[in-house]
Parts: structure tokens; C-alpha cells; sequence
């Protein structure tokens, strides 16, 4: 090979002044931008608004072969729900269709299916955590749109019973 084939880019290129181009004082600090970037990619991926739960009401789903699991809720919107089940509960898979209860008291249930779309192992809780997507169904599309509306608005106003009004009978 000879010298002949190389092209010096550098008499090519158009300087600085000749693109009334001015440097930016360096004065400012650096921003990671990574948190911001995963931020977006969140938002982006939740068409709605969650309410998150923790405790608020006797939740089941219907495992196949095992009946009513217990599991506690994580957050909820107008387009699914998010819960946890113990690991020796075992994870359901995604695609899976379930049914839920949610109880609002000891006797008394409000049914409804869902459809598994993403599953998540929480190592330091113990737990398999579950999102969900509502399953629409006739019967019960309107009922359910007021309960989340209902657990929406009742769970900014929720208060923890530490104890501290207990009434007694002997006064």
C-alpha cells in the first residue's frame, strides 16, 4: 500500500469558526441522566393512574387445585391490579386467567376475572409479586369501575387503628 490512498480528514472538516460555532462555558455540573431515562420509560408503560395497597381488603385468588389463596394487594387502577403471593404459594404464569374476590366482609365477596401479564420474584419479601389486567365482563364492567373509583378515593383518607381509642365499658 502506498501513502497515495490515505485522505487526511482533518483538511476536510470545517472549523469552529467557520460554523459560528461557540463553546459553552463548562461551568455547569454533569446530570446522570439514566434515572431520569428509566423514570419516562415507566410512566410510559402505565396507561393509568395506580393506587397503591397495602392491607386495605381481604383479597383471594382461585388457584386451580389448591382453592382460595389469600394474597396481598399492591396497588390498583381502572385496568388492573398488582398483588403478592408467598413463594411456598408458588407464581402464576403470564397469560394465565384467574379469579378474584375481593371481600368486603366475612361472607360476602365481589367476583371478578383476571389475566396475568407480568410476574416478578421479590426476593427480600418473600413474595411473588403479580400484575394483572381486568378481565371485562358484562356483569360485572360498571361494579368494578366504582370499586377501584371507591378504593381510589377512600385510600387517601385511610388511617391506621394503632389503638389509642379503645372504649371501655368500665368507666
Amino acid at each position: 500500500m502506498s501513502d497515495n490512498n490515505v485522505i487526511d480528514i482533518r483538511t476536510k472538516q470545517k472549523k469552529e469558526s467557520d460554523l459560528n460555532f461557540e463553546p459553552q462555558a463548562k461551568t455547569g455540573d454533569l446530570v446522570d441522566i439514566t434515572e431520569r431515562r428509566q423514570e419516562a420509560i415507566r410512566s410510559e408503560r402505565r396507561d393509568a393512574k395506580r393506587t397503591v395497597l397495602t392491607q386495605f381488603m381481604g383479597a383471594f385468588v382461585v388457584l386451580p387445585q389448591r382453592g382460595l389463596q389469600k394474597v396481598d394487594l399492591y396497588d390498583i387502577s381502572n385496568t388492573g391490579l398488582s398483588f403478592d403471593l408467598p413463594f411456598e404459594s408458588g407464581k402464576l404464569n403470564i397469560g394465565e386467567e384467574v379469579a378474584v374476590r375481593f371481600y368486603i366482609s366475612q361472607n360476602t365477596y365481589f367476583p371478578f376475572r383476571i389475566k396475568i401479564t407480568n410476574t416478578r420474584h421479590i426476593a427480600d419479601e418473600g413474595v411473588y409479586r403479580h400484575g394483572s389486567s381486568f378481565i371485562e365482563e358484562k356483569a360485572n364492567k360498571e361494579p368494578l369501575k366504582h370499586l377501584v373509583n371507591f378504593i381510589e378515593s377512600v385510600s387517601v383518607a385511610l388511617h391506621e387503628d394503632r389503638g389509642d381509642m379503645k372504649y371501655s365499658s368500665r368507666s
